[in-house]
């Protein structure tokens, strides 16, 4: 498991301008933390995708983000939380092609491809959290102990 520095930000996700913030921030943390162009990419990508689901489908809410480390491998961990109705079906929704709202987006399976580490925990009514964790360089695997 990563350990973290605790929470670097809390961005609000409450609309379209928020989803531009979120990209930003997201693209100059991995940049500050040393990732490359692509790895950038990736993560500003998955949470763009994140970010928008968080305000569609739940209502709006949060995304915090923090610096983790692994060893000497260091990451960005992102998690995006919303009250909204929470995901009825989680395997359904982390399909491919599956979309709740008509759109063309990737979706949370999506999503999912694009970085390291991804957990999502939704309960019906309460609400969702989607966390993920990309490193800016593959970390360390765990030793296995014999």
């Amino acid at each position: 498991m990563p350990t973290s520095a605790g929470v670097e930000a809390c961005l609000p996700i409450g609309s379209d301008m928020d989803l531009v913030w979120v990209r930003q921030h997201v693209r100059q943390a991995a940049s500050r933390l040393g990732f490359g162009l692509v790895e950038q990419t990736k993560l500003v990508t998955a949470a763009s995708e994140l970010a928008r689901n968080t305000l569609v489908h739940g209502g709006g809410g949060r995304m915090d983000s923090a610096q983790v480390t692994r060893g000497r491998a260091v990451g960005l961990r992102l998690a995006f939380s919303d009250d909204g109705p929470g995901i009825a079906d989680l395997e359904l929704a982390l399909k491919d092609g599956y979309t709740s709202g008509g759109g063309l987006g990737m979706g949370l399976g999506g999503a999912r491809r694009l970085v390291h580490e991804f957990s999502l925990e939704s309960t019906v009514g309460v609400g969702t959290t989607v966390t993920v964790v990309s490193w800016a360089s593959a970390p360390p695997r765990p030793r296995e102990e014999f």
